[in-house]
């Protein structure tokens, strides 16, 4: 028979799996309870050893409090020497203070995370060396090392750096600075080498590398902070993009992008970051040295300002010409351009000089006019005449808009029918003529509109500039700007509005009446009208004939000193008087020119003869009835007046250009090839016609080809031979 079944009932899995857990939920609130009666055991009794340790500030009144005369001596020893004892005080209280037996590894454990600093008194410091380990434990070692008071300035909180011993001698002091230099050097170049060479993976040393612009040593603290400065403007210049970074938005923020973008942000992020801060301690520098301002720290002396500020105005000129594109470029115009009524306009000048000769689309131009518009009104006018020629050098008058486009245009290479058939099937070779198909009219349409912007960019560029030079005009005639304003003037009058024409022919010509302005300052109002009239002005009904005098009056005025640099305004001048307006002149006037002309290549340098005998060679194609002036015979009545101011009166036709003949025995060959061509009533063809090189070159060309700025002759002058005696 089968045994008698259990009564007692065979727990379900259920069952145990829900008592298992009240068990492990007993345990876990038992070993919290057990741990917060423990915890707060010892923070009872630390507070307790705490206010013990703070009365117990100095071991010997310790010894005194205690009721000795129930110690024996071998215990009062044995406390003397606890007290005596750094570990007494400073012992571990982080564990239990009544805890059980500790192992023996514990006692080492328990010593390591004893502080290894004490609070110091003022005179003694206690140095802990390491400990010795016997049978009876852990026995710790110390010395005491005195300390010396500290100076005044790190009693306020100043960290200084200790300065060099006076006994060194001077050639030891250059030889610590030149260790110290060159450690740093090596510093600079590491941080640099490694941020060029993984930009993205080394952004945050550009951090550390900034850090060193606040060098405190104050044996290299200015050439340190100068290397760093250079170093960072060319770290910047290398691994800037060549789009600008904008702020991402709170969308774009939120939203889930790959690891990839995720790091390309960060690297943004912190590039545009580290750049601000760059360009602020530039900024920094430079207001510093302006307000001649002497910092707390003495690393930098103030008499180093000056060449801080110099490196640093050179940096700021370096990355507005090569990051136009960039974040912050219209921050480091409003910086530079104040600079150039300073003492470093020079710099700024020719920097903003190649940002507009660089400038293919015009938005860094405008940006930069913008600001000159407000600096100069804001200063009243009194600004420096450099500030106003930069204008000069805007791309406007000689824009090609074709070639720009090109050149700005991505450059795309399309496949030849050669091509195509060597390396496609016929059905690839249908879609790929069908995609470049799209592509040419995709670029085409880019470019027109770079060209609808860049015409806009240029109206309002021009709007700002005339608006400068009329408010000097009407507010500003006695300043040193006005010869500055008429040579802006003279250089982009073909680009004035209509309406503006005869509001600003009254001006000029009242200013060359009033006889207050210089030879170069009339010839430039000059070729103002005549640029103006050669142009869109051809539609004014105006009788320009006293400019033509002023002109004539004027030539007389060159000669071979200062003024031959104003030769080159005058054969503009006459390019657009006699030359383009050939219609509009009388023979009588054209030859009274000529005559003066060939009178005044006798007396200026061979660049403004070579010149000058072009102008007229000109002339005598556009008015063959000039060679009138080649023969001795007098064409009707009276007699020549040279020293007559009119040119209509002055009977020119009745002289003759007899310094023709002079020229043709002058030294330069240019001048006398000219002079021998002209003589013969300068042909297009024979023996004494010019060559082609000659022939098709403008006067104001030639004029810059034979310049003699460097004083040597152009083209040289053969050595004679050296002939032997016989």
């Amino acid at each position: 028979s089968k045994p008698p079944r259990s009564k007692k009932r065979r727990p379900t899995f259920r069952r145990l799996l829900k008592t298992s857990g009240v068990k492990l939920e007993n345990k876990l609130k038992n070993r919290q309870l057990k741990q917060q009666n423990v915890a707060k055991k010892q923070r009872k009794e630390q507070k307790r050893l705490r206010q013990a340790v703070k009365e117990l500030s100095d071991p010997e009144e310790f010894l005194e409090s205690l009721p000795t005369d129930m110690m024996e001596q071998e215990d009062l020893q044995q406390m003397t020497a606890m007290a005596r004892q750094a570990s007494f005080i400073t012992r571990d209280l982080s564990g239990p203070v009544h805890g059980g037996r500790k192992r023996k590894s514990d006692v080492a454990r328990s010593y390591e995370k004893v502080p290894r600093k004490m609070a110091r008194t003022e005179e003694k410091e206690v140095i802990h060396l390491l400990p010795i380990k016997d049978k009876t434990g852990v026995i710790p070692q110390s010395v005491e090392r005195v300390v010396e008071k500290q100076p005044e300035e790190e009693e306020q909180g100043e960290e200084q750096e200790e300065e060099p011993d006076d006994e060194m001698t001077p050639a030891q002091r250059e030889r610590l600075r030149n260790q110290k230099l060159n450690e740093r050097k090596l510093t600079i170049a590491g941080l640099a080498s490694a941020i060029v060479s993984d930009p993205i993976g080394s952004i945050k040393r550009v951090k550390e590398l900034r850090g060193m612009l606040m060098e405190a040593d104050p044996s290299v603290a200015v050439t340190v902070r100068k290397l760093v400065m250079v170093s960072l403007m060319e770290v910047f210049k290398d691994i800037a993009p060549t789009y600008r970074i904008r702020p991402l938005t709170s969308a774009e923020k939120a939203a889930k992008v790959k690891k990839e973008t995720q790091v390309l942000r960060e690297f943004e992020e912190g590039l545009v970051s580290q750049y601000k801060f760059y360009l602020e301690d530039l900024e920094q520098t430079v207001k510093d040295w302006k307000q001649k301002k002497k910092k707390r720290s003495q690393a930098v002396a103030l008499q180093a300002y000056g060449g801080l500020a110099e490196v640093a105005v050179r940096c700021l000129c370096e990355l507005l010409i090569a990051l136009p594109h960039f974040n912050f470029h219209n921050n480091i115009v409003v910086v530079l351009a104040p600079l150039m009524n300073d003492a470093v306009s020079g710099m700024c000048c020719d920097a903003f000089r190649k940002l507009f000769q660089q400038d293919r689309v015009g938005g860094a131009s405008l940006a930069t006019v913008r600001v000159i518009s407000g600096l100069v009104k804001s200063l009243n006018y009194n600004v420096r005449p450099e500030l106003l020629r930069t204008l000069l050098s805007l791309r406007i008058k000689e824009v090609e808009m074709k070639k720009d486009i090109e050149a700005a245009a991505p450059k795309k290479k399309f496949m030849t029918n050669k091509e195509r058939k060597k390396n496609l099937s016929r059905m690839q070779r249908k879609w790929k003529k069908a995609e470049e198909k799209l592509e040419k009219e995709l670029l085409e349409a880019e470019a027109s509109e770079s060209k609808d912007k860049k015409i806009k960019l240029h109206t309002e560029t021009l709007n700002i500039v005339f608006l400068i030079y009329f408010r000097i005009l009407k507010k500003a005639q006695k300043s040193v700007l006005l010869p500055a304003v008429l040579e802006g003037l003279a250089n982009f009058a073909h680009l004035i509005n209509l309406e503006f024409f005869d509001d600003l022919l009254n001006v000029l010509q009242d200013l060359i009446q009033s006889g207050d302005l210089s030879n170069k300052e009339t010839l430039h109002c000059i070729q103002t009208v005549f640029t103006i009239l050669s142009g869109q002005g051809d539609v004014l009904n105006i009788d320009p004939l006293n400019f033509y005098s002023q002109l004539y009056k004027l030539l007389s005025r060159l000669h071979a000193g200062a003024p031959n640099d104003d030769a080159i305004i005058v054969l503009r001048c006459l390019d657009a008087m006699l030359t383009r307006r050939r219609k509009q002149v009388t023979l009588q006037r054209v030859m009274a020119f000529v005559k003066r002309l060939s009178t005044i290549s006798l007396h200026v340098l061979p660049n403004a003869t070579v010149g000058i005998l072009a102008a007229n060679r000109a002339t005598m194609h556009s008015f063959p009835k000039c060679d009138f002036l080649l023969d001795n015979e007098i064409q009707g009545s009276g007699f020549y007046l040279p020293e007559l101011e009119e040119p209509e009166h002055c009977n020119a036709q009745n002289t003759a250009l007899w310094e023709l003949h002079t020229l043709q025995r002058h030294y330069h060959p240019v001048v006398r090839r000219f002079a021998v061509h002209l003589s013969q009533g300068a042909p297009s063809e024979g023996s004494v016609a010019l060559s082609v090189e000659l022939s098709r070159r403008s006067s104001v060309e030639l004029f810059d080809d034979y310049s003699i700025k460097d004083m040597t002759f152009n083209p040289p002058v053969a050595s004679p031979s050296l002939k032997k005696k016989v």
